[in-house]
C-alpha cells in the first residue's frame, strides 16, 4: 500500500525517482544531459529543499528556476511539449510512489509552477 509524501525522505525519493526517469528520457532528457549538463551531486539537493518547501513551507530553498529555464531555452529552443512531457513523468512519478493530500497537492502545485515556467519562458 502506497503512503501519502510525509517528510523529506518521501521528498528524496520522489526526486530522484522522477530524474531517473528525466534522465534516460527521449523527448526532454537531452536538456538535461547535453544542453544544461546537470550536475547531479548539486542540483538534486537543490531540488530536494525546492519541493520540500513547496509542499512543507520550510524556507531552505534559495535560487531562481526561472532564469536557468530561461538561460536553457535560449540555448535549445523548448516548446509547450517539453513542458507537458515533464508534466506528465512528474505525475506518474508521483502516481507510482504516493497517494493522499500531500501527493496530490505536489502534483498540482507542480502543474501550476510548470505552467508559469512555460508562459514566462516561452514568452521572452
Amino acid at each position: 500500500m502506497k503512503t501519502d509524501i510525509r517528510n523529506r525522505k518521501d521528498i528524496e525519493i520522489l526526486v530522484n525517482t522522477f530524474y531517473d526517469r528525466v534522465k534516460t528520457d527521449d523527448v526532454i532528457g537531452y536538456l538535461f544531459n547535453d544542453v544544461a549538463k546537470v550536475n547531479w551531486e548539486r542540483h538534486l539537493p537543490k531540488m530536494y529543499d525546492f519541493w520540500e518547501n513547496i509542499l512543507f513551507f520550510t524556507a531552505n530553498y534559495e535560487g531562481n528556476p526561472m532564469a536557468r529555464h530561461k538561460e536553457l531555452h535560449q540555448k535549445s529552443p523548448m516548446n509547450p511539449s517539453h513542458f507537458g512531457h515533464w508534466n506528465k513523468l512528474f505525475i506518474e512519478t508521483v502516481d507510482a510512489l504516493f497517494e493522499g493530500q500531500k501527493a496530490e497537492e505536489i502534483k498540482n502545485r507542480a502543474m501550476n509552477i510548470s505552467a508559469a515556467m512555460m508562459y514566462k519562458t516561452l514568452s521572452q
